[in-house]
């Protein structure tokens, strides 16, 4: 690893999070509207995830399901889950529900790429191996994402390491390269 890629990761990190961060605005009032007329509660979901070092952070999304849907659950192992409202699965299909997050990563509790920040109740039954996963910053995407995005992610952390073991500035733009297209196509989305 270059002396240099965590300056640089950085550096990305903050013109991408600043550039997204700048577009939320434009988006936020007409999905917003596209929320609130679908189904009742608040346009954001915030909820504490587990970050690089175990610390916890307030992640922030679009809200894409039921107020009354629990806080923390597993996904279910069908496609179709009653938890998600009708405009909720179109923004997890455009990935729009995820575009807040650049707050995060300007904030630096996020990077561009790297695991996806986990569940708490989740992180509390990984194996001593597993919390390798969380030696860097989650990202808003990353080598799981453009590799084996429909599978539930407690089944592929395997994929999480290998980005902690052989993270690059090449390996960083590959992903990010690779998840354009993936948000292209819906591939993996549900």
């Amino acid at each position: 690893m270059s002396s240099l890629y965590p300056q640089v990761k950085r550096a990305i990190d903050v013109v991408c999070g600043g550039l997204g961060a700048l577009l939320l605005p434009v988006l936020y009032v007409p999905l917003a509207i596209a929320i609130k007329l679908d189904s009742p509660g608040p346009v954001m979901f915030r909820q504490n995830r587990v970050g690089q070092h175990g610390r916890l952070f307030e992640v922030l999304k679009f809200r894409t399901m039921h107020t009354d849907a629990a806080s923390y659950a597993a996904k279910p192992l069908t496609n179709h889950d009653d938890r998600i409202t009708r405009v909720g699965r179109w923004l997890r299909r455009t990935s729009l529900d995820e575009w807040p997050q650049f707050i995060n990563v300007l904030r630096g509790e996020m990077s561009m790429v790297g695991p996806r920040p986990e569940q708490p109740f989740l992180v509390e039954r990984y194996q001593t191996w597993q919390r390798r996963r969380l030696a860097v910053k989650p990202g808003l995407t990353g080598w799981w994402q453009v590799n084996g995005r429909p599978q539930p992610m407690a089944d592929h952390i395997d994929y999480d390491i290998y980005y902690v073991e052989h993270g690059s500035l090449q390996l960083d733009m590959t992903i990010l390269v690779r998840t354009i297209g993936a948000v292209i196509s819906g591939r993996g989305a549900i």
